[in-house]
């Protein structure tokens, strides 16, 4: 894992709405998209195509085990999938039809695009949901950041701001009557850089950056990020837009039965998520072993969903009331 670290030593901080990287991860998506001629469109072998941005993490394993399982290809799809490093660098794409779904798309940007009205957001299925370990907050070995007490006002990397990490992690902070971090934005892969040159404090990862971290700087887990009271919060999903989800009604259901079968998969038998994690990131298959995995659901449930959005609401990431139900393709 140590290449993943050395990749993002050049790039350092990113920042929020930086227009080139937006425009650069659009040209990213174009490129691997063609033309864009057809969401859901058939090809000559009869599979309809779906066109899919996907992360690089735990999140996105039951994608990749519906391609690499033939379920895709038993619902009749061919799926198209397109890496990308922050969910929130595709949704300009999903929002212009250049890419049909988002996998590992974090709920928490998507429903407040769908708010502002900048996305009609409608939720395939799923993604993952907390379980312990798969995100930990990590400080040097030397650090002299003993409790979580410490991390007031202390600098902290999350993904991106105002998001499910920071999200996550003011919840339990606030549960245990401590002050809050100031978040630094650095993407995954450049998390362990900043912590090593104290660019940041401490730094909020998921897997398998997680571990990556752990083992190249010998950083220590100051805080389980799946804590009470976020314990098996959903925080990622697959989404689409409601014109796809209209205009293809049987592709979009045919993908959400495909993942929702790998889903179970995944959840019943650990150990081919382990498997499939070294075909679409830089873990070894010695590595995947002990990584920390998600859970993943079955089915969407639209209650589990409702505890994320009155978080959110809580915390002034929604202005309004959310009703799940209503996002949800059946």
């Amino acid at each position: 894992m140590g290449s993943r670290a050395r990749a993002g030593r050049r790039s350092g901080v990113a920042r929020t709405g930086r227009p080139a990287a937006v425009l650069a991860a659009l040209a990213l998506l174009l490129a691997g998209c063609g033309d864009g001629g057809g969401s859901g469109s058939t090809e000559d072998g009869g599979l309809a195509e779906i066109r899919v941005a996907a992360l690089p993490l735990t999140d996105s394993a039951a994608l990749y085990l519906a391609r690499d399982r033939g379920l895709f290809k038993k619902e009749g799809l061919s799926v198209r999938i397109q890496p990308v490093q922050q969910s929130i660098q595709a949704l300009p794409a999903l929002a212009k039809g250049q890419v049909d779904v988002i996998a590992s798309a974090n709920y928490v940007t998507f429903l407040q695009a769908d708010e502002q009205g900048t996305l009609d957001l409608r939720i395939l299925a799923e993604g993952v949901r907390t379980a312990p370990h798969m995100m930990d907050v990590l400080v040097p070995r030397d650090s002299g950041i003993r409790s979580v007490a410490d991390l007031a006002g202390k600098k902290v990397a999350v993904n991106i701001l105002n998001n499910i990490q920071s999200l996550t992690l003011n919840a339990i902070l606030d549960r245990q009557g401590v002050g809050r971090p100031v978040y630094r934005q650095i993407a995954f892969p450049q998390m362990g850089p900043a912590l090593e040159r104290d660019q940041v404090d401490a730094v909020h990862a998921v897997e398998p950056f997680d571990s990556a971290i752990q083992g190249q700087l010998k950083a220590t887990v100051l805080l389980d990020g799946a804590t009470a009271p976020v314990r098996s919060l959903p925080i990622s999903g697959y989404v689409t837009t409601g014109r796809f989800a209209t205009a293809h009604a049987k592709a979009a259901a045919a993908f959400r039965r495909a993942i929702e079968a790998a889903s179970k998969l995944a959840s019943t038998d650990p150990s081919a998520v382990r498997a499939e994690l070294p075909k679409y990131t830089k873990v070894t298959a010695d590595q995947a072993r002990t990584l920390h995995l998600p859970s993943y659901p079955a089915t969407a449930d639209a209650a589990h969903l409702r505890r994320l959005t009155v978080l959110m609401k809580e915390q002034g990431l929604l202005k309004k009331n959310i009703d799940p139900a209503t996002l949800l393709v059946k």
